[in-house]
C-alpha cells in the first residue's frame, strides 16, 4: 500500500483541481487522483458568476480566463414570441463586487487553467488513469482502492477529499445518501456556430426564454452558441441523437430553411439532489460529489468552486494546526446548507418558472420580472440572489 503524506483528491475535473490548487496554495501538500488518462476536456457548465471570478482571481487563474471569455454585462428573461420581457444589468452589482458581470466561457478552460498552475507547485501532484473505487475509514487515515493502467492499488492517505462527480465511488462507498429528485423531462443541449444575435433584436450572451410550449435557455460562449431544451418524455434517446430532431428543435428558436451547423450535441437527466453529509471522518466532499441541481441560473460549478475554496481554506487551517477538526464540520453544514436552502430552492424556482403554461401566471410573472427590473434597487436585491453574492454573505449582503 501506498501512503500518502498529502491530501487525496479524488477527481481531477474542475472542482477537484480547483480544490487541490488552492490546497497547494495554502502551503498543504496534495495529490489528485483521476481516472481519465488526460484532462477532460468537455461541453459542461459555461457561465461564471461575480463571486467566483473573484475566488478564481485569489488563485491567480481569473485574468487568463477573462482573457479568453467573454463578458455578459447583462442577462434576459425573454418571451419566445415577444422578445425581451426583462434586462438585468449587473453593473449595478459594482460596489458589491470587483467583478460586476458573468463570465462566459466552457468549464474546461478553468481545468486547464487549474492544472497549468498545479504544474508548477512542487507540493502538488496530478495523476492521470487513476480512478478512485472506493474508500474505507482506518484510524487515522483513509485507505483508497484505486484502478491504474498498471492493475489495482490501495493508497493510504490522511484526508480524501471525494471531486468524482455525482456517481461518486467515495460518496457510495461511505455509505452516504443522495436524495432528491429527478425531472421527468432530459435536456437536450445544442452546440451551433449559427449567429443568434444577428436575427433575434438585442440579444445578449445569456437568455431565459419562456414559452408555454417549450422553453429554451440561449447562452453565447466564445465561438458558439449553446441552446439548451427541455424534451418531451416520448422523444427516445436515439431520436434525439439524430440531426433531424436537433434541426426541429432549433427551427423553432429561428426559422430559417437550411440546416443550423451543429458541432456537438448532449442529452442528460436533471436531478436536485444533497448528499446527506458533506463529511464522514477525514473524508469530505465537493461539487458534484455533494450536490447536483438543473442549470437554470449557472449555479452547479459555482457552487463546487465555492465549496472547493472554503473546504481548501478550512483543512488548511486544521492541517497547519490553526483549528480544530470542528472546523471542517462548520465548513460541511454550512456548504450543504446553502446546497439546500439557496441553489436547490432558487433553481427548482427557475425551472418552475420557465416552463409555466398558465397564461395568467405567466403574465403575472413576466409583469414582476419587468418591475423589478425597472427599479435599480429591487434589480440590485435581484442580482445579488441570483450573482450567488447573497448565498455566501447572507441576506443583508
Amino acid at each position: 500500500m501506498e501512503q500518502l503524506s498529502s491530501v487525496a483528491v479524488a477527481g481531477g475535473g474542475a472542482v477537484g483541481l480547483t480544490t487541490a490548487l488552492a490546497l497547494a496554495q495554502a502551503g498543504v501538500p496534495v495529490t489528485v487522483l483521476e481516472a481519465a488518462p488526460k484532462l477532460v476536456e468537455e461541453y459542461r457548465a459555461s457561465t461564471f458568476h461575480p463571486p467566483t471570478i473573484e475566488m478564481l482571481d485569489d488563485l491567480g487563474l481569473a485574468q487568463g480566463m477573462l482573457a479568453k471569455g467573454l463578458i455578459a454585462q447583462t442577462f434576459q428573461n425573454r418571451n419566445r414570441n415577444e422578445g425581451i420581457v426583462a434586462e438585468f444589468d449587473l453593473g449595478l452589482l459594482k460596489n458589491d463586487t470587483r467583478f460586476p458581470f458573468r463570465l462566459q466561457l466552457e468549464q474546461y478552460a478553468l481545468s486547464v487553467a487549474a492544472y497549468d498552475a498545479l504544474l508548477r507547485l512542487p507540493n502538488a501532484d496530478v495523476r492521470f488513469d487513476h480512478e478512485v473505487t472506493s474508500a474505507r475509514l482506518d484510524d487515522d487515515h483513509v485507505v483508497l482502492d484505486v484502478a491504474t493502467n498498471s492493475g489495482p492499488q490501495q493508497i493510504s492517505a490522511p484526508y480524501v477529499i471525494g471531486a468524482d462527480g455525482a456517481a461518486s465511488a467515495v460518496r457510495r462507498s461511505l455509505g452516504i445518501a443522495f436524495d432528491g429528485m429527478t425531472y421527468p423531462e432530459r435536456y437536450l443541449v445544442l452546440f451551433t456556430t449559427f449567429d443568434f444575435a444577428a436575427h433575434l433584436e438585442n440579444l445578449a450572451y445569456v437568455n431565459y426564454v419562456s414559452d408555454p410550449e417549450q422553453w429554451f435557455v440561449l447562452l453565447r460562449t466564445p465561438g458558439v452558441w449553446r441552446v439548451l431544451f427541455p424534451t418531451d418524455a416520448s422523444e427516445t434517446d436515439d431520436a434525439l441523437e439524430m440531426d433531424v430532431d436537433s434541426q426541429e428543435h432549433l427551427q423553432r428558436v429561428v426559422p430559417t430553411g437550411a440546416d443550423y451547423p451543429i458541432l456537438h450535441r448532449m442529452i442528460y437527466r436533471v436531478h436536485q439532489r444533497v448528499a446527506d453529509s458533506y463529511r464522514v471522518g477525514r473524508v469530505l466532499l465537493a461539487g458534484d460529489s455533494a450536490h447536483v441541481n438543473n442549470p437554470l441560473g449557472g449555479m452547479g460549478l459555482n457552487g463546487g468552486i465555492h465549496d472547493a475554496v472554503s473546504l481548501a481554506r478550512a483543512l488548511a487551517d486544521v492541517w497547519q494546526g490553526h483549528a480544530q477538526g470542528d472546523a471542517l464540520d462548520e465548513h460541511a453544514e454550512r456548504r450543504r446548507r446553502i446546497a439546500i436552502d439557496y441553489v436547490q430552492a432558487w433553481t427548482h424556482q427557475n425551472a418552475v418558472a420557465i416552463a409555466q403554461s398558465d397564461l395568467d401566471a405567466r403574465r403575472r410573472q413576466q409583469n414582476e420580472l419587468r418591475a423589478t427590473a425597472a427599479d435599480p434597487e429591487r434589480a440590485r436585491r435581484y442580482l445579488l440572489r441570483t450573482s450567488m453574492i447573497e448565498a455566501l454573505r447572507g441576506p443583508n449582503a
